[in-house]
């Protein structure tokens, strides 16, 4: 389908930096070149939001010591409920800084504890490392989230991006292995098809921050010889019986597609669903809300729904 809307000027005025910047896009870099790029964009957000408390810790995992950031709300009494947080970077990149912000917002905004999981990337641990290491993560909070002063009678999952793809599966592990019992998921601009067949791919596969050739560079790194039927959400038979899910997409997004395939499949499958499409955007938009209004608005849609359905 056509766009409905012009590109949001926000957006636009991002491209045409990155653009008079002359970046060569991620298919002509390395992982360490490509990770020390998104950590620049991140630390050009200004000062962090007051939390609570955050406390960096580890967690046991499938490799070792597995490292999380747990940020704790400014208002509020324990046990809070608690929103396991998985970041994007299409497996490849970011970390518990590039996300550090949206953590922060999340935990005030929720009114919750967020754990952000420092999974294992791609090269140099590819599929199944990062759904491992979340599924460590989640399972090793649901049974010791009160010794951080959770409660984990009360937990989601939620990510953007490849974090929306780690939630997705996540959630489905916990239905197909009897729980952790989740409240929700909240999937932003989730990846849930890895066989890129989609026409957003196709329509907004270039100039538009992710693209097309950013997306092969991502799987190329994360599953070269895995059939990506094990990796993708959106290729399991049975959606019944998964949390309600919050699934919030962008325009002018290569993922705009199987994000809504994903919530039009849950939604056949009897989970409640709210689809939340942002016009005028790009991926990435909820990660950067310092120079996007929509981001900001993004993540409080985000907060409010993990909020509710923890309360």
């Amino acid at each position: 389908m056509s766009h409905t809307m012009p590109l949001d000027p926000q957006a636009q005025i991002l491209l045409d930096q990155l653009a008079a910047a002359g970046g060569q896009g991620l298919h002509g870099s390395s992982p360490e070149e490509a990770r020390q790029m998104f950590a620049m964009l991140g630390a050009l957000g200004g000062t962090p939001e007051e939390v609570g408390a955050v406390a960096d810790r580890t967690v046991p995992g499938p490799a070792g010591e597995l490292p999380v950031r747990v940020y704790t709300p400014k208002d509020g009494t324990a046990p809070y409920p608690i929103v396991m947080f998985f970041h994007g970077g299409g497996f490849v990149i970011g970390d518990l800084d590039t996300h550090d912000q949206v953590c922060r917002s999340l935990a005030n905004g929720a009114n919750a504890m967020v754990v952000a999981v420092d999974y294992r990337l791609a090269p140099e641990h590819p599929y199944p490392a990062a759904p491992d290491d979340c599924w460590a993560a989640t399972t090793w909070v649901a049974e010791h989230g009160a010794e951080l002063g959770g409660d984990p009678t009360r937990m989601a999952v939620a990510g953007d991006s490849a974090g929306g793809n780690l939630a997705a599966v996540v959630a489905q592990q916990a239905r197909d292995e009897g729980g952790p019992p989740l409240k929700a998921q909240v999937l932003i601009y989730p990846a849930t098809d890895l066989s890129m067949m989609h026409d957003s791919i196709t329509e907004n596969g270039e100039g538009y921050l992710l693209t097309r050739e950013g997306m092969e560079w991502f799987m190329g790194h994360y599953a070269p010889d895995v059939d990506h039927v094990r990796c993708s959400p959106l290729a399991a038979v049975d959606l019944s019986g998964l949390p309600p899910a919050l699934v919030i997409t962008a325009e002018f997004d290569p993922l705009r597609d199987e994000g809504e395939a994903y919530a039009a499949h849950l939604r056949e499958a009897g989970v409640p669903v709210v689809l939340s499409r942002y016009d005028g955007m790009i991926h990435g938009f909820f990660q950067l809300g310092f120079l996007m209004d929509a981001g900001t608005k993004a993540v409080d849609e985000a907060a409010r729904a993990l909020g509710t359905a923890l309360a």
